[in-house]
């Protein structure tokens, strides 16, 4: 019985000393690319990307930093403001976290006589630690409904 006691009291202190590694917060990974995106930091918006980061919106698939940072975030940019987030389902574990819900955005005009637009849809960020220890943004998916005129 003694020897019950012993093995159960070391396996206790060996597993209280052990470090469980945990996962990001999710929502300030997520606060933090959407605040730059909304203050129209690209350099920050485009530092938060992984190297193998894919994007995909409806038939159009980007793949890697320099495309993605080319034909998403560099062309988009500027033509939206305002993105919030309604997140429906989120998770998270030690090498990867991603949020998923509804999205909303003001699409600004295209010209002059051209009325602003709202853009909604769903999405869906993945996070994955890099071996350097950093969150980057590895995975993008925005499926969106056609642009409304603002105010109909």
């Amino acid at each position: 019985m003694k020897t019950i006691i012993y093995i159960l009291a070391f396996a206790a202190i060996f597993t209280s000393c052990s470090k469980i590694e945990e996962g990001p917060n999710i929502q300030e990974l997520n606060k933090e690319f959407i605040g730059a995106w909304n203050n129209r930091d690209s350099d920050k918006v485009i530092s938060m990307l992984a190297d193998d980061v894919d994007f995909v919106q409806g038939e159009i698939h980007f793949n890697g930093k320099s495309e993605v940072a080319d034909k998403w975030v560099n062309e988009t940019l500027g033509t939206i403001s305002d993105l919030k987030t309604n997140v429906v389902s989120s998770g998270v574990d030690e090498t990867m976290a991603y949020e998923a819900g509804t999205f909303s955005v003001d699409v600004l005009p295209s010209g002059p006589n051209e009325p602003h637009g709202v853009g909604e849809g769903n999405f869906i960020l993945l996070w994955k630690k890099g071996e350097d220890g950093k969150w980057k943004l590895s995975y993008a998916q925005l499926e969106d409904m056609p642009v409304q005129a603002k105010g109909m």
